[in-house]
């Protein structure tokens, strides 16, 4: 009789473990996402690096990250004015502010469900760097640098060898992430060679 009552309990406490959890509410703010604050908000942040934490405890999200909680169902979004907001309105609006946002968020969108850490890399001159798996910022340094195109885009050899220099001059990898027409993506890794 006990071990039923034991097993009962187990597995009750598992399916506890198992509900989704509730979504976040966050605001939509011109070019970012902007919390609640709350514990759930904060473990974006401290579980996976999502954002940045404001003084005021809300996490500050970028239009990238915010799509992709959206997309997950971790997020319950509102305009400024009180209106939910949709995949599709926000995609529309994040277009009409980077009018690459897509390619650049089939890329993030991809590499974020392989298990990597993703985050902006404007100050390398890149689109974005890359943790290897198990690694968070600030515990030790990116692996790779990040460029996403289109696969109709052209790049000059001038331009290509700016972007090997950038990652070469960082002590990272290059990544060239080739987006097609199907938002599969490409990856091809590029490095110096000395003859």
């Amino acid at each position: 009789m006990a071990k039923k009552e034991a097993t009962e309990a187990a597995e009750a406490e598992t399916s506890k473990k198992k509900e989704p959890k509730k979504p976040v509410l966050a605001l939509l703010s011109g070019e970012k996402v902007i919390t609640e604050s709350s514990d759930d908000a904060r473990e974006f942040f401290n579980q996976s690096r999502f954002g940045a934490i404001a003084e005021s405890g809300k996490v500050e999200l970028s239009l990238l990250e915010g799509l992709y909680l959206l997309e997950k169902g971790r997020l319950e979004l509102k305009h400024e004015s009180g209106r939910m907001v949709t995949s599709e309105s926000y995609l529309k609006k994040a277009r009409k502010i980077e009018p690459n946002f897509w390619i650049r968020y089939v890329v993030f969108r991809d590499i974020r469900n392989r298990g990597y850490i993703i985050k902006t890399a404007l100050k390398f001159g890149a689109d974005f760097r890359v943790y290897d798996r198990g690694i968070k910022p600030g515990e030790d340094h990116a692996k790779w640098i990040v460029f996403p195109v289109h696969e109709a885009s052209t790049l000059t050899w001038h331009e290509f060898s700016a972007k090997n220099r950038v990652a070469h001059s960082t002590k990272k990898r290059l990544l060239m992430a080739i987006v097609d027409d199907e938002g599969d993506v490409t990856y091809y890794q590029v490095a110096w060679v000395r003859p």
